[in-house]
């Protein structure tokens, strides 16, 4: 296992290495001088960049959360950045032979110099050369005894390959700032409500139009903080919910760290309170101990339980990385002594839980997790570890719905995947 992780991180220490060298190459080196400010400038950041980010990936478990900071900024943006730097390089690898191929200027026919003489000038025609229908001995004609080759196009000059060279590495790092800006604002900016509408069979007419706030994947850590747990708070309170539902991953770090943090949870707002699961980073941050604070704070934690609300059931499970300390989910203890004529609405972090929620007879199952992919094309991977990415689908009996989560893991970006707290509104058919 040791042998494993050491050849995983050498792995990843390689492919970092290579993709740092051709980005030093297209971006540094083919547009500088040798010795020149900016060789010197690009090749230093060509070194620090990538430590910075590997010290944000390894701080958490490495340095207080006031050291982890440092790395955090630079080095979780750093990534995101180099992501759409080696798009939009891949796109200009494409562009660049095209515009090596254009002619520099428009092609211009030479002005004869005075006194040369012209095709008009008759002084050029001498007698006996070259009159019509006498050949000359010994010369052949085009097209008579040898093929006309045509001339190979001219190689591009050096100055032209500097010049698209600097295009293609501006354009390029224009690119990924615009992409990378534009997502790191909508995170920083707060998750927008979305409204989803969710018919259910057996619900009572009396319960038509409740509505719940989904709320996952805040991912309190070393870039997101108190002032980001507040615009949550906010944004849900002014929705006045009936219910709302904290999806997992509230946490990137311990409760002494980031209790203040996320204190003003204690403000939340609902007729039928407010309640918690776990998710895989509660595992990772220390799940008791933010069990106990989050219960201290008013919100109820659903630990492989449930609870009968007026119009339905409510039952959480733990989220499945608990499975690793004999903490996993339990849907029998959830939902095992409920009436099955009831309708049952499970909070559970991971989509992957889907197929258990169907065996046990779940209406809807609320989840997070994915983020959507967060970064585009990050979705495309996502999707290949759940059964949905974002939003509501149908397995079975069973409605699944998936947040796209109201902060990040890792960049404060998003991209394709805008961040969102959900207000779902239960519908019965009966009504």
């Amino acid at each position: 296992m040791i042998v494993l992780v050491v050849l995983g991180v050498l792995l990843v220490l390689a492919l970092l290495t290579l993709v740092h060298w051709y980005l030093w190459r297209r971006l540094v080196r083919d547009v500088s001088a040798p010795g020149g400010r900016w060789r010197r400038t690009g090749t230093m950041l060509a070194v620090v960049l990538p430590l910075l980010s590997v010290g944000a990936l390894v701080g958490g478990r490495a340095f207080p959360i006031a050291v982890e900071r440092w790395f955090a900024w630079p080095g979780y943006l750093w990534l995101a950045v180099l992501l759409y730097l080696l798009l939009a390089l891949g796109v200009g690898e494409l562009v660049r032979p095209l515009l090596l191929r254009l002619p520099s200027r428009a092609a211009v026919p030479e002005a004869p110099a005075p006194g040369a003489p012209t095709s008009e000038d008759p002084a050029q025609d001498e007698p006996g050369v070259d009159e019509p229908g006498v050949d000359e001995p010994g010369v052949d004609e085009p097209g008579v005894n040898e093929v006309a080759t045509p001339a190979a196009p001219a190689a591009p000059s050096p100055e032209r390959r500097l010049f698209v060279a600097r295009a293609v590495a501006i354009g390029a790092s224009g690119a990924a700032a615009a992409v990378v800006g534009t997502g790191m604002y909508g995170v920083l900016r707060g998750p927008r409500l979305k409204q989803v509408t969710v018919p259910l069979a057996k619900l009572p007419a009396a319960a038509h139009g409740y509505r719940i706030a989904v709320v996952s994947d805040i991912h309190l850590g070393p870039i997101l903080g108190r002032a980001h747990t507040q615009r949550i708070v906010d944004t849900i309170n002014a929705a006045k919910p009936d219910l709302i539902t904290i999806v997992g991953d509230l946490v990137d770090g311990t409760v002494p760290e980031l209790g203040r943090d996320a204190e003003p949870l204690a403000q939340l707002r609902a007729r039928d309170g407010a309640y918690f699961v776990t998710g895989n980073h509660e595992y990772f941050s220390g799940v008791a101990p933010w069990v106990d604070f989050v219960r201290e704070l008013g919100v109820h934690p659903l630990q492989n339980a449930g609870v009968e609300l007026g119009g339905f059931d409510l039952a959480g499970v733990n989220d499945i990385a608990g499975e690793r300390e004999g903490d996993g989910p339990d849907f029998g203890r959830a939902l095992g002594d409920r009436d099955p004529a009831r309708t049952a609405v499970l909070l559970s972090h991971q989509p992957v839980t889907i197929h258990d929620a169907v065996r046990h007879g779940v209406d809807l199952q609320l989840s997070g997790h994915t983020h959507g992919g967060q970064l585009w094309p990050g979705n495309f991977v996502a999707e290949l570890a759940n059964p949905t990415v974002a939003g509501l689908e149908r397995y079975g009996d069973t409605q699944l719905y998936v947040t796209r989560g109201a902060g990040a893991w890792g960049p404060p970006v998003r991209v394709g995947a805008p961040s969102d707290i959900t207000i779902v509104t239960l519908a019965s058919l009966r009504a």
